[in-house]
Order: structure tokens, then C-alpha cells, then sequence
């Protein structure tokens, strides 16, 4: 005898028979095969793959979400919403997955155009070989330049310590 029984007889109602609802019965689909295009690039398959996927488990999700729905509304437990919340930001966040996917094709394939870049105020204008030359010499006559300096007549025997 459940908890529901004991109070029903204690109170003396007697209890309801539950509703029955028809059972809705819905045709399974398969997911289509990826079918593998050698003329194309890895980039764009991958991309549609991943599309695919993100397609089908919003979907799926969605169908997950309407049935924990209807289980939370005739149960009225917090837990079946509880669940029910969970599922449904898991199904934004798949969402997000897919807008930000997009993005990251369209940054993945704009990369070759934005190495043509003008550069118009570059400090050094040539080859690294002829860069490496014209560091070496600026440090030559840095060398020089400081040799010069440290000669002034200054001797160190000269000094006086009390």
C-alpha cells in the first residue's frame, strides 16, 4: 500500500482513477551518413559535420525538453524542473556552440586576406641581413664612442683615500 492509499483511506476518498493519455507514437529517423567529398577542403567538410551534429542535438534537445516539461507539469516535483532548467541551458549553450562555429569558419578562411597589410611607418626598410650589418656597425661606434669618453687624463693611482 503506498503513502497516496493510507491518506485517501484515512480521509475516506476514494481515489481517482488516472487519465490515460494517448500515446503518441513518432518514426525514428536516422541520422543522414556523412558522405565524405575528396573536391572539397577538410575546413568546409568539418565545418558541415559539425553543423550537422550541432542541428541534431538542438533537436533532439528540444524534443528532450517538451517531454521533461510534461513530466515536471503532472508531477509537480521541483526535481523534474530542476532537470528541466538544466536541459534547457544545455540546449542555449549547444545553440551558442553553433553561432560561435560560424564564426571561427569565418575567421578560419579570412586569415590569407589580411596578410597583405601596408605597412607605412616601418623604422627599418630591408633584409634581415642588411638589418644584422647596420646593428653591427652601430655597435662599433657605440664601442668607440664610450672608449673616448672613459679617456679624459683621469688616472686611478692618483686618488687619495684618508
Amino acid at each position: 500500500m503506498t503513502i497516496d492509499d493510507k491518506i485517501n483511506e484515512a480521509l475516506g476518498i476514494t481515489p481517482e482513477k488516472p487519465a490515460t493519455k494517448a500515446v503518441v507514437k513518432k518514426e525514428f529517423t536516422p541520422p543522414v551518413p556523412r558522405l565524405e567529398d575528396k573536391d572539397k577542403e577538410d575546413v568546409d567538410n568539418d565545418y558541415k559535420y559539425s553543423r550537422e551534429n550541432y542541428y541534431n542535438l538542438i533537436e533532439r534537445g528540444q524534443d528532450a525538453i517538451q517531454g521533461i516539461l510534461d513530466i515536471a507539469g503532472e508531477s509537480q516535483h521541483p526535481r523534474a524542473y530542476e532537470v528541466a532548467g538544466n536541459l534547457i541551458k544545455q540546449v542555449a549553450d549547444t545553440v551558442d556552440k553553433l553561432q560561435d562555429l560560424q564564426g571561427k569558419l569565418k575567421t578560419l578562411k579570412d586569415v590569407p586576406n589580411k596578410t597583405t597589410a601596408n605597412i607605412k611607418q616601418a623604422l627599418f626598410v630591408g633584409s634581415s641581413a642588411e638589418l644584422h650589418k647596420m646593428l653591427k656597425n652601430k655597435n662599433k661606434n657605440v664601442e668607440v664612442q664610450e672608449d673616448k669618453k672613459f679617456d679624459d687624463g683621469f688616472n686611478p693611482d692618483e686618488v687619495k683615500y684618508d
